[in-house]
């Protein structure tokens, strides 16, 4: 354990301290004004003066981000396994998920706002399910199409039927791919989840609160949302991989 901590978790927790304090010597020394970059002293005050609006802030987003992951990675494990088994299905998802994976959140958030309504959080997770369809569809479709010809012919000779052949070979093959997906996926759902909140609807979420306070020069105050989005993103990324740890041990 002692040598894990050293190797593992204390070089980084090092680095961070170096970088915070050079960050303050930086912006003491060049005087850096607040606009352009606060100190950390600064945001770390503002952290505690707003704990409670950062935390309400933070679960907002994070619900929408959980909600939106969840519904994009289902549907594209859905439609990448129909894609691997059905010729005509995979050719005509090809272009359209090509499409989903250029379109713009500030393009798209406005339009979904005003088709649901300012009070509505459901644009967000749409858009949320947007971006993280993409690399979830393509790794588990190339995750699919891994299966050795060896292996299917096996099963075809036990007379195994398609679900069979799927549950017992395809699938598991296939879950390393689909957990890389994940993994790029819900740091993703969070950042497309803040982004989104920046083109009206409910002020409720991490991203209205960074463009508030930087709208009412809070400067500090920003950094310090933002600070919660970065924990956030964190904390969706570390659940990612510890359900893919969980899934390897079972395989």
């Amino acid at each position: 354990m002692t040598s894990t901590f050293t190797r593992r978790i204390l070089p980084p927790i090092l680095l961070g301290v170096v970088g915070l304090v050079l960050w303050e010597v930086l912006v003491i020394v060049a005087k850096i004004q607040p606009y352009l970059l606060p100190a950390p002293s600064a945001i770390g005050k503002q952290l505690t003066t707003v704990a409670p609006a950062i935390w309400s802030a933070t679960l907002a987003t994070g619900a929408n981000a959980l909600i939106g992951l969840i519904a994009g990675s289902v549907l594209a494990i859905v439609m990448a396994l129909l894609a691997s088994r059905l010729s005509f299905i995979d050719a005509l998802i090809a272009p359209i998920v090509a499409a989903i994976a250029v379109v713009p959140i500030v393009a798209l958030a406005p339009v979904l706002t005003n088709m649901f309504g300012a009070t509505s959080e459901t644009p967000r997770r749409v858009i949320v399910a947007i971006v993280v369809f993409v690399p979830v569809f393509i790794n588990t479709l190339r995750g699919l199409r891994q299966v050795l010809p060896v292996h299917r012919d096996l099963m075809r000779a036990y007379a195994a039927s398609n679900w069979q052949l799927t549950r017992t070979v395809t699938l598991p093959g296939a879950v390393p791919y689909v957990f890389t997906g994940l993994n790029i996926a819900s740091s993703l759902a969070v950042i497309s989840a803040v982004v989104a909140e920046y083109f009206g609807g409910l002020q409720n979420g991490l991203g209205a609160r960074i463009t508030s306070a930087a709208a009412n020069s809070a400067y500090p105050r920003a950094w310090a949302y933002v600070f919660g989005a970065i924990v956030l993103g964190l904390v969706f990324y570390a659940a990612t991989l510890a359900l893919e740890r969980l899934a390897s041990r079972r395989r």
